[in-house]
């Protein structure tokens, strides 16, 4: 039982031109923990995810309705600017998408639009936020080369830096390992054991062994529904649906 979840959904419902996608989505997200969204390809998870810092309202087919707290705040229905949402959320894509500049200036990017310009406080804080994405001895002395010179795994650490320097209390990371190598991977995965102790993490994965190694929380969805939901250890050892059962035998891909 989650007390105080730092995010919780109430009756999700959305469509796309009358195509239900979601379909009564009830969760509570645990503050300070990797809460993982896992399920199938197609089952709704990314979908679920953009209705957390209101993607979805770039997209006028999309029908929405039901309630998304965070902290207690309704963020769906209410009249708070969007933009202020989404600067507590720190986003993670399934490929990185660093900005066509420097490596300094994508992560000063982040810092400028949280209104930090002084320029000693703006490189102090771009290196505390690229050595919190564990990217800082790899990239200290060319700082000034563009972003685009990285490898995809240290693209990813990088959007990962930017994302915290706008000071968000939630990391969304929509199948942020899909693109890179097993050692990239594993560099990510070990950074948000990390984080969690600072931040709320909710990674949507498909990926059944990432789950295990890293979920604290577990949101298991089939065909847009909340199938069932629970504290990783228990949802693994003690799947209480049949169709869970199926999907963590593997009969379900």
């Amino acid at each position: 039982m989650i007390d105080q979840p730092k995010i919780q959904i109430e009756n999700l419902n959305l469509s796309i031109n009358n195509k239900v996608i979601l379909n009564d989505v009830n969760i509570k997200i645990p503050r300070n923990k990797i809460t993982v969204i896992l399920g199938p390809s197609g089952c709704g998870k990314t979908t679920l995810m953009k209705t957390m810092n209101r993607l979805t309202d770039l997209y006028p087919e999309m029908k929405v309705n039901g309630n998304i707290y965070i902290d207690g705040e309704e963020i769906l229905n209410s009249k708070t600017d969007v933009t202020d949402i989404r600067k507590r959320m720190g986003l993670l894509s399934q490929r990185p998408y660093p900005l066509p500049m420097s490596i300094y200036n994508n992560v000063a990017y982040g810092l400028n639009i949280s209104g930090r310009m002084n320029k000693r406080l703006l490189n102090l804080r771009i290196e505390h936020y690229l050595k919190q994405a564990s990217l800082w001895n790899e990239v200290k002395d060319r700082l000034k080369d563009p972003a685009s010179s990285l490898s995809i795994g240290q693209q990813q650490r990088l959007c990962l830096a930017r994302g915290l320097a706008v000071d968000p209390d939630i990391i969304l990371a929509d199948e942020p390992t899909s693109a890179l190598d097993p050692i990239s991977s594993q560099e990510i995965e070990k950074k948000f054991l990390e984080l969690k102790s600072n931040y709320t993490i909710i990674l949507v994965t498909h990926i059944l062994r990432q789950a295990v190694r890293i979920a604290d929380y577990v949101v298991f969805m089939y065909l847009g529904e909340v199938i069932e939901q629970g504290p990783a250890e228990e949802f693994f050892k003690n799947p209480k649906t049949e169709i869970t059962k199926a999907y963590l035998r593997g009969s379900i891909n």
